[in-house]
């Protein structure tokens, strides 16, 4: 199988979706493989279960065309740093070998979400070392064998999706026409965002799912004079060849 171009890892099905969804369809629509891959199942939220939850993460990757979603067996609500945890990661990046991973922002109000962004980062670094294998706890998490078989590899690039939490973005990636897919994507999850009783204070009412991902995608959108953006933070200092070339007018 093709290495993944870009891997998008999330605490909970439907993360993706909401912060840059558009990103990867526009990607797969650019001809690159693109990935999610949810740390956990969905047991535990106030609508749903893990089942239904399954087969609309399943019609949400078809909207969005990626080639390959999974989902570990971390404990929803219980994402946790731990050794283990980062080696399952781990073996998913040497497996499909991305060169772009998306991780959530490293602050919010989820845990799940902030704890993501650590453990996703940390294993990244892990899956590059050539002697994972031989480490006593990865010994003792019987994945010696595992490691063992796959190459290590490391993402060229980390970057960072920041919707769920209020900070200027390094950059945007315009999504304008994709946005009508990425919102099908989102409503996928029926029973997420279907109009019911159960979380009904957490949860938008179906009817205002639109102005309200619209409003957020045009925000974004307007900082870069497009009409709808997903934001984007990176660690690192951009690199610039040619300053006739970089997009986005000053006045």
């Amino acid at each position: 199988m093709p290495d993944l171009d870009i891997l998008a890892i999330a605490a909970h099905r439907d993360d993706v979706e909401q912060t840059c969804g558009g990103t990867l369809l526009k990607a797969a629509q650019q001809g690159k493989r693109t990935g999610i891959l949810d740390l956990t199942r969905g047991e535990l939220g106030s609508r749903g279960d893990a089942t239904s939850r399954e087969n609309e993460a399943i019609d949400a990757a078809r909207i969005l065309k990626v080639s390959w979603r999974n989902a570990l067996d971390i404990p929803d609500g219980r994402v946790e740093n731990t050794w283990e945890n980062r080696l399952k990661i781990a073996q998913v990046i040497r497996e499909q070998r991305p060169r772009v991973v998306i991780l959530p922002y490293w602050k919010g109000r989820h845990p799940d979400h902030y704890t993501c962004s650590t453990v996703g980062y940390e294993a990244c670094f892990l899956a590059g070392l050539t002697k994972l294998a031989d480490s006593v706890e990865t010994k003792r998490a019987g994945m010696d064998k595992t490691f063992a078989a796959l190459k290590p590899h490391r993402p060229f690039k980390i970057v960072y999706a920041t919707l769920y939490y209020d900070i200027r973005p390094t950059f945007v990636v315009d999504i304008t026409a994709q946005f009508e897919a990425r919102l099908e994507s989102i409503y996928a999850y029926k029973t997420q965002f279907a109009d019911q009783e159960a979380g009904k204070n957490d949860f938008p009412a179906h009817a205002e799912i639109r102005d309200r991902v619209a409003a957020m995608a045009g925000y974004y959108g307007l900082l870069a004079g497009v009409k709808y953006a997903e934001p984007f933070l990176q660690k690192e200092i951009g690199l610039v060849e040619d300053l006739t070339l970089i997009p986005v007018k000053s006045i």
